[in-house]
């Protein structure tokens, strides 16, 4: 499981004073960027540009459960859910001391950025997610 902590600030929310549901999956983006870069050891930015690997979503399901406020601060986690040939499907929890606020299950698909269509993992990739499986 990769953690890590995300501070709620000022652009992460609306005029309510709640953190805007759009902002969440930003977030959940760059949780996983970082994933990938510090959790799997795979750098993001070299996996689609030079590599020309993607990883698109291709299915997110999200549950908002509580507010979440700025100055609060987030534990973001993902988990490997289920690893497949070409998709992989994750759990992401982020959780506050009050319990969590937001829930995503995400499939993601390998692709090659020239075709975008679906292909295996590349070995270094497959054997850094089966490491975290």
């Amino acid at each position: 499981m990769f953690e890590r902590r995300q501070l709620v600030r000022f652009g992460h929310c609306d005029p309510a004073g709640i953190v805007f549901y759009p902002r969440y999956f930003e977030m959940l983006n760059a949780l996983i960027e970082d994933w990938f870069t510090e959790g799997l050891g795979v750098d993001y930015a070299e996996l689609l540009g030079p590599r020309r690997v993607g990883v698109p979503t291709v299915s997110l399901h999200s549950e908002f459960k509580r507010v979440s406020r700025m100055g609060d601060m987030l534990i973001q986690t993902i988990a490997i859910k289920r690893l497949g040939r070409t998709s992989l499907t994750l759990s992401v929890r982020f959780c506050a001391d009050d319990g969590e606020r937001a829930t995503f299950e995400q499939v993601l698909v390998c692709t090659d950025l020239n075709t975008h269509k679906p292909q295996p993992f590349p070995p270094d990739l497959r054997a850094a997610l089966e490491n975290h499986s």
